[in-house]
């Protein structure tokens, strides 16, 4: 582990967000002068340059007031992008606004000047913010920029926080150490020690802070009083960090649930997510349609890779597997074939007792275009007829075979609740690396939270990730 910096916590974590108005200044005002420069060649006068050039500050002052510059831990360039967008409009409609109501400037030019400036501003403000996001992504990756973290809590949900924040470096906190009036147990193997060092109890928070340079601290399940936790909290506030508190029963907690007070008593309301309601309705509806357009703008390659197939080795094109759907209903979930027939002495073979369920009995049977199809997913192309016939969605739990929900039912907790909506081609938790063998537990969980949090923007995020997703598999 690298050595920590201290630095005064409070100065450290503005720093990413005056990097970031920065490049938003930057790139709204290079807008401004591409889109001065393309209003030249088509106008004689353009509006005054001290005008345009509030359109950039403009820009900076409603992304600041909409939250933009705040620290988030989920929040990521696909969540920001509307708001982006829309704010970049504003900000061109109250320019074009103030050259209305300037009487010198030439009525004929201000809205197509406008017009250009909010187009190139459109691309160019998105642009700067992705290029930040990949590089701070990168340096996270990388160890660097990291804000060292301190975990209050002596038990399993505690455990779970440090285990998640180690696997997951782009949420950008590194945990430093376990704090808490008790001796953490951490509740998962008692036989694998803890991978961070236990530092105390909460009296001694502000010393562990000064030795550590944490700047952020995550409040997890603890029996120690309520009084000496929210004594550490002020302590943390005091102190420039950033606080973060993990609620009970969060199973139910979405990221549509918000605070509500009663007399000054936070209480935080919980909406519901219907399956069966309008929104999940127009889903369906969508996902018909975008699936029969995309099947069309892909014939070409959807017709070449049936003959490749066929060519490959005797038998069908599709290969077809029972799967457990909305509701526990099966259907035949649709493939290209990627695997030869079974010859007698694959049949004689018998499957190691450590071999995965699902792998490639005996010998390795798949064909040569069989492993280009599963190493990029291309297989499952034919999964866009199981969505035109209602079987299945474009986003959604992946599905699983018969036998297996049997006895994940019985093994896993609320793993049932995924078969709440309609299995998907792709989904939340194989966008974030849940794939193959992978946890099925934890797959459940990012299934039900895709369920409980669903928007059509959701969806749309997912698939956009699929496409990043597939491109660095295939690479």
């Amino acid at each position: 582990m690298p050595p920590l910096e201290l630095v005064h916590p409070s100065r450290r974590k503005g720093r990413g967000s005056l990097v970031l108005a920065a490049i938003d200044l930057s790139t709204a005002s290079l807008a401004v002068a591409i889109g001065m420069t393309w209003a030249n060649h088509s106008a004689d006068r353009l509006p005054p340059s001290w005008m345009m050039c509030f359109f950039a500050p403009t820009v900076v002052a409603l992304f600041a007031i909409r939250g933009l510059y705040k620290r988030s831990l989920n929040r990521s360039f696909l969540d920001e992008l509307p708001k982006i967008e829309a704010l970049t409009s504003v900000a061109a409609m109250l320019l074009l606004s103030g050259l209305v109501l300037n009487p010198d400037v030439d009525g004929s030019n201000r809205g197509p000047a406008v017009a250009k400036v909010w187009m190139v501003a459109a691309v160019l403000i998105p642009l700067g913010r992705l290029v930040w996001f990949l590089i701070r992504n990168h340096q996270f990756r990388r160890d660097r920029l990291i804000s060292p973290t301190l975990i209050v809590g002596n038990g399993r949900i505690a455990a779970q926080v440090v285990e998640r924040l180690e696997v997951t470096p782009q949420y950008g906190l590194r945990p430093v150490g376990l704090i808490d009036d008790d001796v953490p147990s951490m509740g998962l193997d008692r036989d694998k020690p803890s991978s961070i060092p236990y530092l105390g109890k909460l009296d001694g928070l502000e010393d562990v802070i000064t030795q550590t340079g944490a700047q952020c601290l995550i409040v997890a399940f603890s029996r120690t009083r309520d009084d000496a936790m929210t004594a550490a909290v002020k302590v943390a506030h005091k102190r420039g960090m950033a606080v973060w508190i993990v609620p009970r029963i969060f199973d139910t907690i979405g990221v549509h649930a918000h605070i509500d007070h009663i007399g000054g008593l936070p209480l935080i309301a919980v909406p519901s997510t219907d399956p069966r309601g309008w929104q999940f309705a127009v889903k369906h509806v969508s996902d018909r349609m975008f699936a029969a357009l995309g099947l069309l703008l892909i014939s070409p390659l959807f017709l070449t890779l049936m003959l490749l197939v066929r060519l490959s080795s005797p038998g069908p094109i599709f290969f077809g597997q029972p799967r457990i759907g909305r509701d526990g209903r099966v259907f035949q979930c649709l493939k290209f074939r990627s695997m030869r027939p079974p010859s007698e002495a694959d049949a004689a073979f018998q499957r190691s007792a450590d071999r995965a369920p699902g792998g490639v009995e005996g010998e390795d049977r798949r064909t040569r275009i069989g492993k280009i199809l599963r190493a990029t997913s291309l297989d499952e192309l034919p999964q866009l007829i199981n969505v035109i016939r209602g079987e299945m969605s474009l986003v959604g739990p992946r599905p699983e075979r018969p036998e297996y929900v049997d006895l994940f039912n019985v093994q896993i907790a609320r793993y049932g609740d995924r078969h709440r909506v309609k299995a998907g081609i792709t989904g939340w938790a194989q966008v974030h690396g849940l794939r193959g063998q992978t946890s099925i537990a934890d797959r459940a969980e990012w299934d039900n939270f895709y369920i409980e949090n669903w928007s059509l923007w959701l969806d749309w995020k997912i698939l956009a990730m699929t496409v990043g997703a597939v491109l660095r598999r295939a690479e």
